[in-house]
């Protein structure tokens, strides 16, 4: 049984590392950190905040608290028989339910038209380079962490996020050559009555009796 939503990804990678054999806060954000693993957002707070409810929810517990010097003292945590159960169970649910992780650039995707030709040209042309650059520092943080002798196993979501972002990379690409070409292409920014006759035209299976976009009419 699931007790928290299983997009909790602090608290996941916490029972995953502590899953390894116990470790203390300060040793799971450095891990965290040296690994690039960027979907831990809000370090070190979000972190602290993890343990806190992990442990309050007895599914870690801590073995040893220790002090060096002046430094603040530091407790170790090891997971228990129950966060075993837990991390098993919201990592089976995360694998088995895709869901769609980016619905800003589907929305703004969705109203496209809105935008004058010369527009989407340039901003699409950004959008490409962002992803080019993001595809070049995956491929450096990867090999870093290779040649520093870290098991493939352990970033294999930068693989993923990678093929995402080629696979995005090449969309985009092929959509912006086709409004290059004027494969795709509409004389000016829809407005909002155009969009609603589309809409409304689309689902009942209608051609449009009027509106900009030329790709609509064959002729």
């Amino acid at each position: 049984m699931v007790r928290k939503p299983s997009g909790d990804l602090v608290g996941l990678t916490v029972l995953a590392l502590l899953l390894q054999g116990p470790r203390h806060p300060y040793e799971l954000h450095r891990f965290i950190v040296d690994t690039h693993k960027d979907y831990v957002t809000g370090l070190p707070r979000s972190l602290y905040h993890a343990v806190d409810r992990l442990a309050r929810d007895e599914l870690i517990t801590p073995v040893e608290t220790s002090r060096e010097g002046r430094r603040p003292e530091r407790t170790v945590y090891e997971i228990t028989p129950e966060g075993r159960a837990e991390l098993a169970a919201r990592l089976r649910r995360l694998l088995e339910r895709p869901e769609r992780e980016n619905p800003t650039f589907t929305a703004a995707i969705s109203m496209l038209g809105c935008l004058p030709p010369e527009d989407v040209q340039r901003s699409l042309g950004t959008r490409i380079a962002s992803l080019e650059g993001g595809i070049a520092t995956l491929d450096g943080v990867a090999a870093s962490l290779r040649e520093g002798g870290l098991p493939r196993l352990l970033v294999l979501e930068l693989e993923y996020e990678r093929a995402l972002l080629a696979a995005e990379l090449d969309w985009v690409r092929g959509v912006l050559a086709d409004v290059r070409s004027g494969e795709l292409r509409w004389s000016a920014p829809l407005q909002g009555a155009d969009l609603g006759i589309h809409h409304e035209t689309f689902w009942k299976g209608e051609r449009p009796r009027s509106g900009r976009a030329d790709q609509q009419d064959p002729t």
